[in-house]
């Protein structure tokens, strides 16, 4: 385990984390630690957008716009 020390944390967030930790009923430090570890565990949105354009199929917006507009015809 690893140890971070965050300094000049504004007053304003400060209360604020400390309050929602005694609204969860954990400490400061278990609180942002659970904080910190749901950020860490989420995707970076260059790794989402380099997974879906690898997996994007032929489809063009040409394509897209023709259907769109083709269902707002029908309507």
């Amino acid at each position: 385990m690893k140890t971070i020390q965050i300094r000049n944390v504004p007053d304003p967030v400060h209360t604020e984390l400390r309050a929602r930790a005694a609204a969860a009923g954990v400490s400061l430090s278990d609180y942002v630690l659970a904080e910190l570890e749901r950020v860490a565990d989420r995707p970076l949105a260059s790794d989402v957008l380099r997974r879906a354009r690898s997996r994007a199929g032929s489809t063009t917006i040409d394509a897209i716009v023709t259907a769109v507009r083709s269902g707002r015809e029908r309507d």
